[in-house]
């Protein structure tokens, strides 16, 4: 296993070294360069850029697409890229949706194009230099899509390639500067996406997206969402859920629709928004009560308009309903009215378009409790695409069986990377490691879940992260399989920043994300870590601090035209949250000096609480007034300090602090300062010298596969350093593991005789196969029988609710140890997709903590 490291880190460098065998894009390979080769195109040189010939009829997306890249060549290379009305010049760039581009279609005629791999394909593109294609003409760059959306990710891509970061806008990415850029010869194309819809949903989006958008744009408008639509093309994506807290995307802006359609953009409704209309149209517009049985027509009336007002533009249209606001069903829902309400909205659809129902593309969301409807037996057409969901905390709760017969809709996936819920809303900065993401997305592609990828992203910022992995393992989930997520984070600090910092940056983006799922800032308090046991806050905040200090350091480094965006992407967020992690822990230390009666230490704790509480605010105020001149104001007011329950409180409050007299409090004692509680080795074994052991996950023993199941690390993943998952994810499970049959093992020296206790960090983990039955691992010391576990929780139980607040299902097994010496820990594969984080066992000292002792 210490092999695939090995190869990532040696990709990695490689990288790095050979700046330009890589692209700006992640997994890309360059094809362009600053120095001409044999067939190379020239794009640009000595200050003149090579004309662009776009067809009259072309699709007015393509023209945009085209006109954003005029302006990312001209950002590049400071040269004008002209519009051609002909193939004439020495060097021309075609660019055209196959049958919409004559001279594109002659060139396929004359066979001097080869489009048979992407011709009929979805969103496909070709970019290739041809030699001679007309008269006069010596070299042509042709940029040939399948569809409208295949030509604009070909000219995107090669926006991408030259040097302009997706995020140019949304993230203030500086271009990278050329004098020339030519295009290497042959084919180059991304082939086809896996999952056909792919975007994001802007979601709980006040105070900060809304107050920026209303000082920005005024409103949420079509000026801000054309950023927007641009963004997510450039990403390969190609759907949106707009933002709907007190917004109505079709309402709003009549330009909204319209230019959503015209860029490329498939829009839909968000899960309990049916027929194309938002719910603040029908606050807006609705007659009578939100209630099926009672207002069936009024209802009825109200979603006909959506579909009208729909037209012919590309869209998902959500069936079903909920409750008003998002809330489930009355009590007398039942699953006849559900399917009957379905009926009726495919007959508004086939009655408006005058086509088969089946002919527009229509999603049926089982979120929250729809998916017990489900469950029941209420179906839908099987045109229908059937989006599952996760439990708003990352965590899928249900995925079609492999056996199950395919369905013509196919299934989708609805995941969140912000949520408004409980046990705790996090909507403030970004908490989802890309490690957790692959490892649920990755199982959502192998079960066969491929139509609709979307994901809740708040206030789009500061999402970027998360949102480029997203969207860009949607694309390719092959592409990157688990140990290649470290090389992805360094192409995606390169593909913004450069080679030259790109290993640091990739350092800090993965320990940053890493340390927030540990705890979500919105669920963190004093009582988090522990303050006396293994000496665990103050680690938890010197990790924090030690990697605050390293992004301001480098910050002072870094390139001038860099500035903002590093701020955005890596020290805003790594600064704001050690700035928090840091206020608990004196929070904690003020609360136990209090306690001890030691006035000195406990008002000097105070007082760094309120010098961190004002840090926060002045990192805010930062964020708000001063980057970029102030173009992201409100984006960082998002309230974070002062939760008391799921809901966020109106306003940041410190917390209760308590000042103590010194005269009448004068014990000096400090809080004492433990060991770490590691973990030493006794004959190369750990040991349980100090009463306890705790071993990574991917450090074991030996790894046994068999049954064609094996055993990958997923780096940087949980609590503390990675997991260990078998593949693949779609394996059977072996009810009865034992003998040879997949397992890993931890051979540990114990100091005694007598009761033990193995403790198993599980990564988050639903019943998603939905048999009922859980999902297990089993567990054994030495040739003991193996004790099967159960590490499924019931979504909104109380282990769920700790099973999400803290990261991890931690069992406990118990054990009998005959004699002292070497013994072997044994964990069995029973069923797939279980991920082991650590192992910590106790023998008679273990204390209680968030992370356990050190390894």
């Amino acid at each position: 296993m210490k092999i695939k490291y090995i190869k990532s880190n040696l990709l990695i460098a490689l990288s790095l070294i050979a700046g330009s065998a890589l692209a700006q894009g992640p997994g890309h390979a360059s094809y362009v360069a600053e120095k001409a080769g044999a067939g190379y195109f020239q794009l640009v040189a000595n200050g003149s850029a090579s004309p662009i010939l776009v067809s009259d009829g072309e699709w007015p997306g393509v023209k945009r697409a085209v006109n954003s890249f005029i302006t990312d060549v001209k950002a590049v290379t400071g040269s004008t890229a002209a519009l051609a009305t002909t193939p004439k010049g020495k060097q021309i760039v075609i660019v055209g949706t196959l049958g919409k581009n004559q001279w594109i279609d002659q060139l396929v005629k004359q066979k001097k194009l080869n489009v048979a791999d992407i011709a009929g394909k979805w969103e496909t593109y070709l970019v290739q230099p041809v030699a001679n294609p007309f008269p006069g003409v010596s070299s042509a760059l042709v940029i040939a899509g399948s569809d409208k959306r295949g030509t604009i990710y070909g000219v995107y891509d090669m926006s991408s390639q030259i040097g302009v970061s997706p995020w140019y806008w949304y993230a203030d990415v500086a271009p990278k500067t050329k004098k020339a850029i030519y295009v290497a010869p042959g084919r180059h194309t991304d082939g086809s996406p896996a999952v056909k819809y792919r975007g994001i949903f802007i979601n709980d989006e006040a105070p900060a997206f809304s107050g920026w958008a209303k000082e920005k744009f005024g409103g949420v408008n079509h000026q801000l969402y054309e950023h927007m639509f641009e963004l997510i093309l450039r990403m390969k994506g190609n759907f949106l859920w707009p933002a709907m807290w007190a917004n109505a995307f079709n309402d709003d802006d009549k330009l909204n629709p319209v230019l959503a359609d015209e860029y490329g953009i498939v829009m839909s409704t968000s899960h309990h928004e049916p027929m194309d209309r938002a719910q603040q149209e029908w606050k807006r517009y609705g007659k009578g009560e939100w209630n099926y049985d009672k207002n069936k027509e009024g209802l009825k009336e109200f979603w006909r308009k959506g579909i009208e007002n729909m037209g012919n533009k590309e869209t998902v249209v959500t069936l079903a309903m909920r409750g008003d606001g998002d809330m489930p069903m009355s009590q007398g829902a039942n699953i006849t009215l559900l399917e009957n309400i379905v009926k009726d909205q495919r007959d508004i659809i086939a009655d408006v378009t005058k086509k088969d129902p089946s002919a527009t593309p229509q999603v049926w969301a089982l979120y929250k409790e729809v998916q017990d409807y489900y469950d029941k037996g209420m179906r839908v057409p099987d045109d229908v695409t059937l989006l599952l969901c996760d439990d708003n905390w990352g965590n899928i709760r249900k995925l079609p069986a492999i056996t199950d017969k395919p369905r013509k809709g196919g299934y989708g996936i609805y995941y969140h990377f912000d949520y408004v819920g409980g046990p705790r809303n996090y909507k403030w900065l970004n908490t989802s490691t890309i490690s957790k993401t692959w490892q649920q997305m990755n199982l959502a592609y192998e079960y066969n879940a491929r139509q609709i990828w979307v994901v809740n992203v708040g206030d789009l910022k500061p999402m970027e992260y998360p949102i480029s992995f997203f969207l860009d393992f949607a694309w390719n989930p092959k592409r990157w399989p688990a140990n290649k997520l470290p090389q992805y984070a360094v192409e995606w600090a390169k593909q913004q920043f450069g080679a030259e910092h790109a290993t640091q940056i990739a350092s800090m983006l993965t320990k940053y994300t890493r340390y927030n799922e540990r705890r979500k800032p919105e669920s963190l308090d004093q009582n988090t870590y522990s303050l006396a046991n293994y000496n665990e806050f103050a680690r938890v905040v010197a990790d924090y601090n030690k990697l605050r200090d390293e992004a301001e350091k480098l910050a002072t480094i870094m390139h001038k035209e860099h500035k903002d965006s590093f701020y955005e992407l890596v020290l805003y967020p790594i600064q704001a949250c050690a700035t928090l992690n840091e206020m608990y822990y004196e929070v904690a230390k003020n609360r136990y000096y209090a306690q001890q009666k030691n006035a000195v230490e406990a008002n000097k704790a105070a007082e760094r609480v309120k010098e961190l509480y004002a840090k926060d605010a002045e990192i805010s105020k930062y964020y708000n007034t001063v980057l970029a001149d102030g173009k992201w104001n409100h984006m960082a007011d998002q309230q974070h300090i002062g939760y008391n329950n799921w809901q966020q409180p109106v306003a940041n409050k410190m917390p209760a602090l308590t000042i103590l007299n010194p005269d009448s409090a004068k014990n000096t004692a400090l809080l004492p300062v433990e060991q770490d509680g590691s973990t030493p080795k006794v004959n190369g074994l750990f040991s349980d010298k100090n009463g306890h052991l705790a071993i990574e996950a991917e450090h074991y023993t030996k790894a046994v596969a068999g049954n064609n199941i094996n055993w990958t690390i997923i780096p940087d993943y949980g609590l503390t350093l990675s997991g260990v998952m078998p593949l693949p994810v779609t394996a059977p499970r072996i009810a009865a593991p034992g003998g040879s049959s997949p397992h890993l093992e931890y051979d540990v020296n114990l100091k005694q005789a007598g009761d033990v206790s193995v403790t198993a960090f599980i990564g988050n983990t639903l019943d998603f196969k939905n048999g009922g039955d859980g999902l297990f691992y089993a567990i054994s010391i030495d040739d003991e029988a193996p004790q099967r576990v159960d590490v499924a929780s019931r979504v909104d139980g109380r282990d769920w609710t700790q099973m999400v607040l803290g990261n991890a299902r931690k069992v406990t097994t118990k054990h009998k140890i005959a004699a002292a010496g070497k013994h072997t820990i044994k964990y069995w594969f029973v069923d797939p997709s279980v991920v082991l984080q650590r192992v910590v066992v106790d023998t008679g000292s273990l204390k209680t903590s968030y992370l356990g002792p050190k390894e």
